[in-house]
């Protein structure tokens, strides 16, 4: 199952360092970045949805937010997820607000099927028990 994540381009090697950070006393420690992930995330993109149709846009504020998302995706490894913000960003800063809104909507898209399938991973290693996790593989 992990291998299909990279095998798919899902994850990229961020995700590998995120894991090598977890030892016997924070054995979860990849599962709670993810949390945290998903729980911010998706409120990074119900607002950069909602102030996409506010009139006027508040064009800056949209791009911080899209960079924001950019970065924090990068920093867990979601490589679709960020190419899809990088997209949409770059769209954003020429004007394009419909290629922009699109391409988001790919985002949005990426974004829950990473979190799909990365839900029922957490759900097999906490089932497998902490002595699994020490031997998940690199």
């Amino acid at each position: 199952m992990r291998q299909s994540f990279f095998d798919e381009e899902i994850l990229d090697r961020q995700f590998i360092q995120l894991e090598k950070l977890e030892d016997r006393e924070n054995p979860n420690f990849v599962e709670e970045v993810l949390t945290l992930y998903f729980r911010d995330s998706t409120t990074l993109l119900a607002t950069i949805e909602r102030e996409m149709e506010n009139v006027p846009i508040d064009f800056p504020k949209v791009d911080r937010i899209l960079h924001q998302l950019k970065g924090s995706s990068a920093s867990i490894g979601a490589n679709k997820v960020r190419n899809e913000i990088t997209k949409t960003r770059e769209l954003w800063q020429q004007g394009n607000r419909e290629g922009a809104k699109a391409t988001f909507q790919e985002a949005r898209k990426e974004h829950d099927t990473l979190k799909a399938k990365l839900e029922p991973y957490f759900q097999q290693l906490r089932q497998a028990g902490p002595a699994e996790t020490a031997m998940r593989p690199r």
